[in-house]
């Protein structure tokens, strides 16, 4: 079966212009030390940074929450493990997981790490996990980590002096294990970027050493196959920003030998770019960037005035969430809808095994399998307010169904 996105956003209410938007507005200052090279993950309705190097050039282990409806961050707990830059970071069903990097400024006297650990928003905790297998459990930093389903991956990134990398890694935490998947194609590479739309990652850029990138590859993990999309039309850059909205990704900032403060959005379904407004801050490379109620935030990083603690907020067109036309999809019922109780999604399809429920921005709070040609029971408590996308999954991955459910 075709690989295809099946998704259907939400129309914003009173759209009255579809071009709306593509702004930046700034943000209260990073809480924290100024700082570069740091991991962000996203935990329901909060951000979290963690680690990276301070203007003193100390590395750092210290875990922040961001809060965007009150514009503040709080401390959290430590990383138990060393302290590190240039590390990956995920989430999973309501856990933050970060590892590996570099546990040193200056490369060559410090450490390269393979440790991985997960932080509970709950209890406030970390428990260290499965250490990255990669190179006899040598370790990696400058690669990319992102998660699609319930899974994480780890691709690329610098192993040591003249040594890089373009394999990728999954990690599955239902067992705390590590398999090797499919080698990213566009050769090894550090400081890539990678962003995710529905059950796909899109990764590419950085650097191999000699040639700063702008190729992007689409990775689906249900088949475990890598296809070329359109390169970045503007400036090759390793140390970018990345992030998604919907079902569009973004990439901004970044350094190509200077530094660089460009905004580019590509359109998975017209495999094309588009310019979009520049960054609402000064130029700077190694930023976080993560997105939250259907905004972008990049921020910290380095520039040419030094690191930096500013962070800014893209809201992108509003035409990115207009209805997206699909290809072919089984018709199901779910019921009551808009629901104020529990409801019931029912399909009559043999190749259904799994039922996702995705918030609008691409976070999902459902995931369960099924039997085909069955009904789901599911309790509206478990679950937010909010408008959400329910898709219909068959054992390849691939989304058979979607339709919009408004949970009141």
């Amino acid at each position: 079966m075709k690989k295809s996105f099946f998704f259907i956003l939400f129309l914003i209410p009173f759209l009255a212009d579809a071009q709306t938007g593509n702004t930046w507005e700034k943000k209260n200052d990073f809480t924290g030390s100024k700082r570069t090279r740091a991991a962000s993950f996203v935990i329901g309705d909060f951000a979290y940074l963690c680690g990276g190097v301070d203007t003193s050039e100390t590395v750092l282990k210290d875990l922040w929450q961001y809060d965007p409806l009150l514009d503040i961050w709080k401390q959290k707990a430590d990383l138990v493990g060393p302290a590190r830059r240039d590390a990956v970071a995920f989430s999973i069903q309501g856990k933050g997981y970060v590892g590996t990097g570099m546990d040193s400024v200056i490369a060559t006297y410090g450490n390269v790490l393979s440790d991985f650990y997960a932080y509970d928003p709950v209890n406030n905790s970390w428990i260290q996990k499965a250490n990255f297998p990669a190179y006899s459990g040598a370790g990696t930093y400058f690669a990319t980590g992102f998660s699609i389903d319930s899974k994480g991956y780890i691709c690329g990134g610098k192993r040591g002096p003249n040594q890089y990398s373009n394999e990728l890694w999954e990690y599955k935490p239902s067992n705390d294990s590590w398999i090797q998947r499919s080698d990213f194609p566009g050769g090894v590479r550090y400081q890539l970027l990678s962003f995710i739309i529905g059950f796909d990652a899109f990764v590419g850029l950085g650097t191999n050493q000699d040639l700063y990138k702008k190729d992007l590859w689409r990775y689906s993990a249900g088949s475990n196959e890598w296809t070329a999309c359109a390169d970045l039309p503007g400036s090759e850059r390793a140390g970018a920003a990345a992030f998604s909205i919907g079902l569009r990704g973004f990439v901004c900032t970044g350094t190509n030998g200077g530094m660089l403060d460009d905004l580019w959005e590509y359109n998975p379904f017209s495999n094309d770019w588009k310019i979009r407004a520049s960054y609402g801050g000064s130029e700077r490379k190694n930023s976080v960037a993560f997105t939250l109620n259907n905004k972008g935030f990049v921020g910290t990083g380095s520039g040419y005035s030094g690191k930096k603690a500013s962070f800014h907020e893209y809201s992108p067109l509003q035409s990115i969430f207009l209805e997206v036309e699909k290809e072919k999809e089984i018709d199901f019922a779910i019921y009551p809808n808009p629901i104020k109780e529990s409801f019931s999604i029912s399909y009559r399809n043999n190749e259904v095994s799994r039922v996702h429920l995705v918030s609008n921005y691409g976070i999902k709070v459902l995931d369960e399998r099924v039997l085909p040609n069955h009904k789901l029971s599911v309790d509206k408590s478990i679950i937010l307010e909010g408008v959400y996308i329910a898709n219909l999954i068959n054992e390849n991955g691939d989304i058979l169904g979607s339709k919009k459910v408004i949970i009141l």
